[in-house]
């Protein structure tokens, strides 16, 4: 093989360029798609010089389905030579080939449902096994990853296979509360298997489908949309109460952008950039359908007089997932009294399109890996998107050094405790804020 090129991507379904933002990200020439498509990617300063360098193992958004280690908003090249880290990227099964759940038809697909995660797993394995000839330290590893990345991360502080194997992680964007239960996907496998034409007696003719007849028929049935709890590779979910969760040693940073949703609503609906107050409670309404809107809005107006129906609109509906749930996954693993957690705020606004799209979900994803030239398309270029870079490049190479995020350009960061809820506010002026945002994500807590 060509170890000078990425390797093809995974079967999936592209899932387009909102905004525009991603034009930069993307690789050329692209990778293609194969089955054929467990691979790797390695940037490093020196190779086998006994380096000890901490190794920065990347797993990539999408979700479950889509996505690859080959963005060039992933490139390793300033990050390693930054930090003197050692940065991989990988490719890992997606949708139906990773997560199609077939465990009811028989002991050979057992593991079927979490095929993608065991993937991840081997990732790691190899790593451990061959990242000193590229000069990194197997015994300092740190995972992250951003929205479905940052899931993958959590799901790999939930298996018993990646136990002590993992030494920090960090959560962007990508808090994952509960795993698809055995019921759920065994049901929707069902529907799947039916739609193919197979049974339990014909099962083992899926294995010479073609993958995008599986693929479709998958999609159809709300199939194979991740993890499974299947009491095999995940036994729990992730830091659950009366559970110890196989990552409740490891060090910790989780965190969202301030305005997430600008990326998803903002991009299927522009007509929300402009949103009027008057409108703001009908869509809010059709948003957050079980929530108290008035009150929703009656908070946030208090908290930033200064916000209009736009920023209200984008900011709850963003906390209502990504931040509630980030602060969540915090506390629960706050609460196994393992190793300390981080947790923070993004909340720089990219100046594109007369900064309409404020802090979409992925923008930070640039400045982590000091890749701003190569993310122009969603973030601009200029002094201030370096001076982000800096500090936030700076900020997850201090972690991966020691699983301490403190560094000589943001405020002391303490960890996070129940009680004063301390989160790291990151933009081109950082500051540690107690109980950051907390009366805007207090209204989406159940009582």
């Amino acid at each position: 093989a060509d170890t000078k090129a990425f390797g093809a991507s995974c079967p999936q379904t592209p899932t387009g360029n909102p905004g525009g933002l991603f034009t930069s990200w993307k690789p050329v020439p692209d990778p293609g798609m194969s089955e054929d498509c467990l691979f790797l990617n390695v940037w490093t300063r020196g190779l086998d010089d006994g380096g000890d360098r901490p190794v920065m193992l990347w797993y990539h958004g999408g979700g479950f389905s889509s996505g690859n280690g080959s963005s060039n908003g992933y490139d390793g090249v300033r990050l390693a030579n930054r930090g003197d880290v050692v940065v991989v990227t990988v490719n890992h099964r997606l949708n139906a080939p990773g997560h199609l759940y077939l465990g009811d038809y028989g002991e050979e697909f057992a593991d079927s449902g979490n095929a993608g995660a065991l993937d991840m797993v081997q990732a790691l394995d190899w790593v451990r096994d061959n990242i000193d000839e590229f000069g990194g330290d197997p015994d300092n590893i740190l995972i992250f990853g951003e929205s479905g990345g940052g899931a993958k991360v959590t799901t790999l502080l939930s298996m018993p296979a990646a136990d002590g194997k993992v030494h920090r992680a960090v959560v962007q964007s990508g808090p994952w509360l509960q795993f698809i239960t055995k019921e759920r996907a065994s049901e929707a496998a069902a529907k799947v298997v039916a739609e193919l034409g197979l049974t339990k007696d014909t099962i083992d003719q899926i294995k010479t489908m073609p993958m995008e007849q599986i693929r479709t028929a998958a999609a159809k049935a709300g199939a194979a949309g991740g993890p499974v709890l299947d009491g095999r590779s995940i036994l729990a979910n992730a830091f659950e109460a009366g559970t110890v969760s196989p990552g409740a040693d490891v060090p910790m940073m989780i965190g969202w952008n301030r305005t997430e949703n600008t990326l998803f609503a903002g991009a299927q609906n522009t007509a929300l950039f402009d949103l009027s107050w008057s409108d703001l409670p009908g869509e809010l309404g059709k948003a957050l359908p079980n929530l108290d809107v008035d009150e929703v809005i009656a908070t946030y107006r208090a908290e930033d007089p200064n916000a209009d129906a736009a920023d209200i609109y984008f900011e709850a509906t963003s906390e209502a997932r990504f931040g509630l749930n980030s602060v969540l996954q915090a506390e629960r693993k706050v609460k196994q009294d393992g190793a300390p957690t981080y947790v923070y705020l993004f909340n720089w606004d990219t100046p594109l399109e007369g900064g309409r799209w404020r802090s979409p979900h992925a923008l930070e994803i640039g400045f982590v890996f000091d890749n701003v030239a190569k993310s122009v398309s969603m973030s601009g270029e200029g002094t201030e998107q370096q001076r982000v870079a800096d500090i936030m490049s700076e900020t997850w190479i201090s972690f991966a050094r020691d699983g301490d995020p403190n560094n000589a350009l943001i405020p002391e960061w303490e960890a996070y405790d129940v009680s004063d809820k301390t989160i790291m506010v990151l933009d081109e002026t950082p500051e540690a804020v107690k109980d950051a945002r907390g009366p805007q994500l207090r209204v989406f807590m159940n009582d």
